[in-house]
Order: C-alpha cells, then sequence, then structure tokens
C-alpha cells in the first residue's frame, strides 16, 4: 500500500524545487543492519536532556534523522557529544507537528550547511503537519513548523508529504497517517487544527512512525505514538507484513494512562509478539515498567531510554549508564 507523494511548498511566493522520489524497492526487503540511538529525551549522563525526543537510525549504510527535539540546540550538542555526524544525515523524518520533535531542524540544518549542501535537506512529513493549529484564545498560531515556513524555504529545505504508507528505504516503511482503529486517545485533548472540513479536535492526524522489517520481526520507531501504539503496530503488520514486533523504540505516549488503559496496551503488545521496548520521551516510567511485567520482558529487554541509549539488530538495547 504506497500512497501518492506531494512536495509541499514551503515558500510564500516562489516554487520549491520539485523532484520526484525514487521508486520504492520490492515489499519483500529486509533490513539486515539497523541501530537506533537516542539523540533527545528527558534522562541523560552524558548530553543535554529535556521534554523531546529525537533518534538517530543507521540503516544498511543509510542514515536517517527522526524528530529533531525541542531547543534550538540540544540535539546538535547532543550529536557533537556522542559523535555523531549529522553532515552525513540526508533524510529527516518528522513524526507530527509538536515543538518537542521538530524545534531544532533549523538550527540542524544550517549546522551541516556549509558543509553538505544535501544534508539535512529533504524532510518526510505526515499529511496535516502544516495544518494551522490556533492559539487557545484564537488571536495567534501555536504550529511552529507552519510559523517557521519561511525560515525554512531559506534554508533550502524540501519537505515531502506523506497521505500514506510508503517504502523509502530497502526494508524501512513510513507510515503516514494510522488509521485510528482503537480508540486510543494519545493526545492532550485541548487543541484545535483547522483541516480541509473546518475547524476541529487536534488529535495530531499526522502523526507517523518508521517501521524496519528485519528478519527478526518488524522494528517500530515512534516519536509521541499520538496515532495510538496498537494502532500503529496493527498498521505496521498491514502494511509490511504480519510478522511479531521485534522491537518498539521511542516515545508512546502513555504517562497519563490510566492503569485500565495501560494495561490493555500491555497485553496487545505481548499478544503481537514484542521482544524489545526502547521507551523514551513521553512513554513514561510507569509505563514501561507495567509493559515489562505484563508482556513478560525483561531489565534488558524494556528499558527506559536516555541520551546516547541505543538498539541494534542481533544485539539489543545498550541502556548506558543511567537507564539501567
Amino acid at each position: 500500500m504506497i500512497s501518492t507523494l506531494s512536495l509541499v511548498s514551503i515558500l510564500l511566493a516562489a516554487p520549491v524545487q520539485t523532484s520526484t522520489p525514487a521508486a520504492p524497492a520490492a515489499a519483500s526487503a529486509r533490513v539486515k543492519s539497523l541501530r537506533i540511538q537516542i539523540l533527545s529525551t528527558m534522562l541523560a549522563d552524558e548530553g543535554i536532556g529535556e521534554w523531546g525526543f529525537a533518534a538517530i537510525v543507521d540503516v544498511d549504510g543509510q542514515r536517517i534523522l527522526f524528530d529533531t527535539g525541542a531547543r534550538l540546540n540540544t540535539v546538535l550538542e547532543n550529536a557533537r557529544e556522542l559523535k555523531v555526524d549529522l553532515a552525513q544525515v540526508p533524510q529527516v523524518v518528522l513524526s507530527h507537528n509538536h515543538s518537542d520533535h521538530t524545534g531544532g531542524l533549523l538550527t540542524l540544518r544550517k549546522d551541516v550547511q556549509a558543509r553538505d549542501d544535501k544534508a539535512l535537506a529533504r524532510v518526510h512529513v505526515g499529511r496535516g503537519l502544516f495544518w494551522s493549529r490556533p492559539t487557545a484564545d484564537g488571536t495567534g498560531e501555536s504550529n511552529l513548523p507552519l510559523k517557521t515556513r519561511a525560515d525554512y524555504a531559506a534554508a533550502g529545505l524540501t519537505f515531502i508529504e506523506h497521505d500514506g504508507a510508503q517504502q523509502i528505504l530497502p526494508g524501512v516503511w513510513l507510515t503516514g497517517p494510522v488509521p485510528r482503529v482503537h480508540p486510543e486517545r494519545n493526545w492532550s485533548g485541548k487543541g484545535r487544527v483547522r483541516t480541509p472540513e473546518g475547524l476541529v479536535e487536534d488529535t495530531i492526524p499526522e502523526d507517523q512512525s518508521l517501521v524496519f522489517d528485519t528478519d527478526r520481526g518488524l522494528v517500530i520507531l515512534a516519536g509521541c505514538g499520538h496515532a495510538g501504539i496498537v494502532n500503529t503496530v496493527d498498521y505496521a503488520r498491514k502494511i509490511v507484513r504480519p510478522a511479531p514486533i521485534h522491537a518498539i523504540v521511542g516515545g508512546l505516549h502513555l504517562y497519563a494512562l490510566d492503569d485500565e488503559r495501560l494495561n490493555w496496551t500491555a497485553d496487545q503488545l505481548k499478544a503481537a509478539g514484542l521482544e524489545n521496548l526502547l521507551g523514551a520521551h513521553c512513554t513514561g516510567l510507569e509505563a514501561v515498567y507495567r509493559i515489562r511485567q505484563r508482556a513478560g520482558l525483561d531489565r534488558k529487554t524494556a528499558v527506559v531510554g536516555a541520551v546516547g541509549s541505543s538498539f541494534a539488530l542481533g544485539q539489543g538495547i545498550d541502556p548506558r549508564d543511567l537507564a539501567h
């Protein structure tokens, strides 16, 4: 299932450079080498902790930056400390519009642009990321990417909008917006978004994740999981293949769930065959421990994510010192 992609114009008066993404590889492609390292989250004993998320993905010799943290310089400083060269990364994926996932994009692009104009130049977003989010009093705009479009244009960024699933590298799938089959409500419920149908509750409709198809099963990288991690898991197994979930990395927005909903989520993940969980950002400490218990995982396979912690195919989770 592959969506039609369209370039999102980020200039107010001039067109963006148009290009057609390469045709996706065969659906049967498998990822052979994968490492996901967290560059922004709350816990840190090296680098800077913040309420935000970002991760660097190394997959079969290719690199992707997933989300860009909250503050302007957090991911920049953490990447330097962890010796991650972002000038070697051509593509960015933004999971959704919230500033704790998009705040560092412009800083990072400007830092690498002089060394390689193609670095961090192509940004994948879900349909709806640039929709207006009026402030509570209706007098302003709360959507940071929308407010920053002119600056993005000046920095030479090209945005690629997805309205469905797309294989962006062999065995690497972007979900695009995830169908909300289960009634997971993993968002605040306070915001409003101006859609083509009018002003409605902001359910963060553009929320998307990365899915890696490996011989061990599917690996899912989520920013906040606003679409619901169970919805995301079910959709990943539909668009890629109905394989067990070898690992989930990232934010799942479970920290505010009551016991009933948290238990349901853990039981659904267990039924999907979850083997590893590196839960960062908005997942919540209690949620990680609850999933560990109910899904039959242990201290090596269900860990709270910290800056620098990682998951690698064939090696599992490296929690670093702080997240043991």
